[in-house]
């Protein structure tokens, strides 16, 4: 690879311009018109009597494809210009355009269904038949059966119509809010001025006075922002349960169990058996207390570093360590790597005025992906980097496949990315050159499975409480912080001794329209992937053509199915779910060795 490695994107290789691109006003104008023409082609269509009759819907269903791939590229290009410069103003008012050609595009989608669900079955059978419709011939099925479980369709589209401006109008306000937090911090005699994204990079400080002052900081900010938080999150609470009220739907999983393509059996046993795995982390926590000199935990501390290995990496040396392990595993996913870090398709310099957190996203219609991130060098940085690039890869396998069955779910999302990252988390901990780093690389390990077995959790209760008290009317800022605590409390065993009440305001997650309860997927990825992993160890060089054809069928089949295609197992039992967790059980177990 070329050194030094590009830290910041090209956006321009899709619309020159930023967010005063004529070239992105120019595509945004053809979106509309090609969704004007297949709204056309909709009022026209009539419901095929046999496979001989199905040109038109044929057409339309090409034309919704085509549609799709280009709204996705739009949408991608927004996200990127709000995450690099917050202050981009033109670039949320772009993101809302695109939100009313999705409107219109989910509008044009349920007409479809509706045709899809009055086609007789036997002509419907016949259809799945066409070489066409074969490849995408699940995720039609599934539309077709969702069709029955939603409301007529002209009442669906005034629901797309009407959420532009409310459902998702809410979620943008969080957007701008959060555009607006700022924490003032002091730092070796400076007064800094830190943006979420720095301020939350700053929170894994090995020194704790910093993380108590920066904390206390962090969350007198967001209770001066809470009433914002707490309007969106009750607007965007209400409009989801009056939906399902009016769809007929009993339970608020029902539809992110729907998207994410599991089942609630599944979901149950993974969540049993991290209920009953907890007691090792537990006892983790303490002995993390003990090391860091404190009776208990504070939130602050449960990712504070451990000991003095911690080592720092330049993105170069990042991005190297990287590309040598995936090698390792996969020399197509190492040169995917490659590609990525030197055309500039990551976005990793540490500066003000980006968002927080980091993400991946696809432009399918250029066939490339963008990584955002803010890198500081940590191994947590790395492990981050390293996520991405395993979504990106995900996304670059499936770039010949139909638009419809490109469209996998979060929870197999996941998979790949944590599979990426674990990848390279493990290759660092056995390279290990003492004690002392072996131990700071298995802490930073050991973080992950806290996040996904207790901080996941934790979201996952407080979601759960809110939507019942949601139920009976608006839960105040204060309700939900004291839910947000007893969720803590509940995930983490009451094992800390402070907790964090506002994170329900802090945590985006929370606020993401498109999909909802976006937190069990992140688990279900991180045990899923520890599965994947395990057989990767044992199948060596044979494993990267059925990874590939793994990723390639997450578009097509349930979770289930693809478990049980690919690995032959079922998720619906706990001894998968088991299995995975006493893996993590025994990084734990090495980690309280090493400290004894």
């Amino acid at each position: 690879m070329k050194h030094p490695l590009p830290q910041t994107w090209n956006l321009d290789r899709f619309f020159a311009g930023g967010s005063s691109s004529p070239a992105f006003a120019e595509f945004l104008g053809e979106i509309g018109m090609e969704l004007k023409s297949v709204s056309a082609a909709l009022d026209a269509l009539a419901v095929p009597s046999s496979a001989d009759s199905a040109d038109p819907l044929l057409r339309v269903l090409e034309q919704l494809q085509q549609a799709v791939l280009k709204l996705r590229e739009a949408d991608s290009f927004t996200a990127c210009l709000a995450a690099e410069n917050q202050s981009d103003k033109r670039a949320v008012q772009l993101a809302g355009q695109v939100k009313t050609l999705y409107a219109d595009y989910a509008s044009a989608l349920t007409r479809f269904d509706d045709v899809l669900l009055r086609t007789p079955d036997e002509v419907w059978a016949q259809l799945k038949e066409l070489p066409q419709v074969k490849e995408i011939a699940y995720p039609l099925e599934e539309r077709r059966s969702l069709a029955s479980e939603k409301l007529p369709p002209e009442q669906e589209a005034l629901v797309n119509d009407l959420a532009v401006d409310g459902y998702h109008g809410w979620g943008e306000l969080y957007n701008t809010t959060v555009s607006k937090f700022r924490v003032t911090f002091e730092e070796d005699g400076k007064q800094l001025e830190l943006s979420a994204g720095q301020a939350a990079n700053k929170m894994h400080s090995p020194d704790r006075s910093v993380r108590r002052r920066l904390f206390e900081s962090w969350e007198a900010q967001w209770r001066e922002h809470a009433d914002y938080c707490a309007d969106a999150l009750n607007h965007l609470g209400g409009f989801r349960l009056k939906l399902y009220e009016r769809r007929g739907w009993d339970s608020i999983h029902k539809e992110p169990l729907q998207i994410n393509r599991m089942s609630k059996e599944t979901l149950d046993a993974m969540w049993g058996v991290i209920e009953r795995g907890k007691d090792i982390f537990v006892r983790y926590l303490e002995r993390k207390a003990k090391l860091l000199g404190v009776d208990r935990l504070s939130w602050y501390d449960v990712e504070a570093p451990v000991g003095s290995g911690s080592k720092h990496y330049t993105y170069d040396e990042g991005a190297r360590l990287i590309v040598d392990q995936f090698r390792r595993f996969s020399p197509k996913m190492a040169d995917f790597a490659e590609l990525a870090f030197e055309r500039s398709w990551i976005e990793a310099e540490d500066r003000p005025g980006k968002r927080p957190g980091g993400f991946c996203t696809s432009f399918p219609v250029a066939e490339e992906t963008r990584i955002f991130m803010t890198y500081a060098g940590t191994a947590s940085n790395v492990s981050t980097l390293a996520h991405e690039l395993g979504h990106g890869y995900h996304q670059h396998v499936m770039n010949d496949v139909p638009a419809f069955a490109q469209e996998y779910a979060m929870n197999v999302a996941e998979t790949a990315s944590t599979f990426a990252e674990m990848i390279v988390a493990d290759a660092a901990l056995k390279s290990a050159s003492s004690d002392e780093e072996r131990l700071t690389l298995l802490e930073d390990k050991i973080q992950r499975s806290v996040a996904f077995y207790m901080n996941i959790h934790a979201r996952f209760i407080f979601e759960t409480a809110f939507y019942d008290e949601r139920c009976k009317g608006l839960v105040s800022t204060e309700r939900l912080s004291e839910l947000m605590v007893a969720a803590q409390k509940e995930a983490f065993r009451d094992s800390l001794a402070e907790y964090h009440p506002h994170f329900w305001a802090s945590k985006l997650h929370f606020y993401i329209t498109e999909v909802p309860f976006y937190n069990f997927p992140y688990t279900f990825g991180y045990m899923f992937s520890t599965g994947l992993y395990a057989d990767a160890l044992r199948r060596g060089e044979a494993f990267e053509d059925q990874y590939i054809a793994l990723l390639r069928d997450t578009g097509s089949m349930t979770v289930e199915a693809l478990a049980e295609k690919h690995l032959g197992i079922d998720l619906r039992k706990p001894d998968f779910w088991q299995q995975a967790l006493d893996l993590s059980a025994a990084d734990v177990q090495q980690f309280l060795e090493l400290t004894q």
